[in-house]
């Protein structure tokens, strides 16, 4: 599964640290996209002025590039599989340059539309590459660390996004926000060039066009009804439509390729039998329910640093640096402490601090110390670098290095479902709480209107009416909605703790296929 390990001591001392110069190749892609949708989420209020974009069109901007992110998943698996996963890599590398570019000079929302959808694309492409690099650069032994370097950079981009986003649209045109992209993808894609070894699966496997169709429309429905959730409430039709179109779409695609695997001339997109593995399968969904859990605070803390405290959008990506920095103290040991207790109990321990963070944090209130809520969001972050660094892991130990594109492809599509599922549920347990607060508080009616629709919407509403009373009676509103949904995010955490020790394979069984492992 990694390179090769035959030849003289110097050349596998040049091969491994060849290696690991080619993680940082992966770890700057992977950032390159983190940047980009965190920077997007502080740039949409000047892109609303600049581009003369309507609300629907600023919510596609963001809908728009996810969902072309879900379509394009499997697919880029695939075509890495068959042509060269690092071939898929660099053109995935130049279109996010390109579409980062068209980005910046977009006259109109249609263009600038277009282009994220092409920068959707790219992600999709790079994405799934990154995690096949690991599979096949790195053996057993490594990959924990790598992986634990590969989540870093994820989490990195939280809110190294905002903060850099923030800075420059305070000091300069607002196109640099996406011109950034352009220096660093390419620098990945050279990197790309020189340090990563070209791998592909070792037959010339089909295309399966049925099979790309039902993934991508499945994957694409599930997104927008999670999406459309999130923006009109769990009990609309339009997104239990959506949402159950999408999984019954899903199904007919899993039996479809089960059927189609069994015909031993068939190329089937997803191998079935990747789903044997309970590691494999558990490990991606557990790391799904971190994501879950977690993207809770993602999704409402911002909120609250800027309605509740006032915090500029740059100043609120600042306050997220502790969830950041408890990401770190999760990751650097998860991969020792994997290998000594097994998977089952780190990931275990990861939920349990995850939760208990989440349980911290509903003692939040408007006069919280910026110590509490440094210490609960570091704690938070904490759980989720031992659990997602670890339940990743566990999911590619077992992924073979030939379907190693399709297999990540799975892996990513699978665990990206989880950030907007959590966002949505999360942000529907907060809205239903803030709203019921809101019709108990009696509030004028023009101001209740203006509440109803956001929280920011109703502060200025407020502010206009010179009533500090009716801001605070806002603000009180917003926090019990706040503890509702980080009540929720225990729940989910606690839920994945039970999970993990229910179906995740143990320490004994691990160190066996360990030891037997090439």
């Amino acid at each position: 599964m990694s390179m090769e390990s035959s030849g003289s001591p110097a050349e596998l001392k040049a091969r491994s640290t060849r290696r690991w110069w080619a993680l940082g190749a992966v770890t700057l892609s992977v950032l390159t996209i983190g940047l980009d949708t965190t920077v997007l989420s502080v740039a949409l209020p000047t892109l609303a002025g600049a581009l003369h974009a309507s609300e629907s069109e600023l919510q596609w901007f963001t809908s728009g590039y996810a969902l072309a992110l879900a379509a394009a998943m499997l697919p880029a698996g695939l075509l890495g599989d068959r042509f060269g996963r690092k071939r898929v890599l660099v053109i995935a590398l130049a279109l996010f340059a390109v579409g980062s570019a068209a980005c910046a000079f977009a006259p109109g929302p249609g263009l600038f539309l277009a282009a994220r959808l092409a920068l959707g694309v790219a992600g999709a492409g790079i994405t799934v590459m990154a995690v096949s690099a690991l599979t096949v650069l790195f053996s057993d032994q490594e990959r924990p660390r790598a992986i634990a370097v590969w989540a870093g950079a994820n989490f990195l981009a939280l809110p190294l996004g905002p903060i850099l986003g923030g800075w420059l649209l305070s000091h300069f045109w607002w196109g640099w926000v996406f011109l950034i992209n352009v220096p660093v993808a390419l620098i990945g894609l050279v990197a790309a060039v020189v340090l990563i070894p070209e791998s592909r699966a070792p037959g010339r496997t089909g295309l399966d066009p049925l099979g790309i169709l039902a993934s991508s429309a499945g994957l694409v429905a599930v997104t927008y009804g999670v999406i459309d959730a999130g923006q009109h409430g769990w009990g609309t039709p339009a997104a239990l439509g959506w949402i159950g179109g999408g999984i019954l779409t899903l199904v007919a695609f899993f039996v479809g390729e089960s059927r189609l695997a069994r015909r031993p001339e068939a190329h089937p997109l997803l191998d079935p039998a990747l789903f044997r593995s309970a590691r494999f399968t558990w490990g991606v969904a557990l790391a799904a329910v971190t994501l879950l859990a977690m993207s809770g605070i993602l999704f409402t803390m911002p909120q609250y640093f800027q309605a509740v405290l006032g915090e500029t959008a740059m100043d609120s990506g600042l306050r997220l640096l502790p969830l950041i920095g408890g990401m770190v103290v999760g990751l650097i040991p998860s991969a020792r402490l994997a290998a000594r207790i097994g998977a089952k109990l780190t990931v275990t321990a990861g939920f349990v601090v995850i939760a208990a963070g989440m349980l911290l944090g509903t003692t939040t209130t408007r006069a919280s110390s910026i110590l509490l809520v440094s210490a609960w969001m570091a704690l938070v972050g904490a759980g989720t670098g031992l659990a997602l660094s670890t339940t990743a892991s566990a999911a590619l130990a077992d992924l073979p290095a030939d379907r190693s594109g399709v297999g990540s492809a799975a892996m990513q599509a699978i665990q990206k479902l989880g950030a907007p599922f959590g966002a949505a549920i999360v942000g529907s347990v907060l809205l239903t709480g803030y709203r019921t607060r809101l019709d108990a508080a009696a509030l004028p009616a023009d101001t209740a209107g203006a509440a109803h629709h956001s929280v920011f919407a109703g502060l200025a509403a407020a502010q206009r009416l010179g009533s500090p009373a009716l801001e605070t009676a806002i603000q009180n509103a917003f926090l019990h909605g706040l503890t509702a949904s980080l009540l929720a995010s225990t729940v989910i955490a606690v839920i994945g703790a039970i999970a993990t020790l229910a179906f995740l394979p143990g320490h004994r069984r691990e160190s066996a296929e360990s030891h037997g492992s090439p």
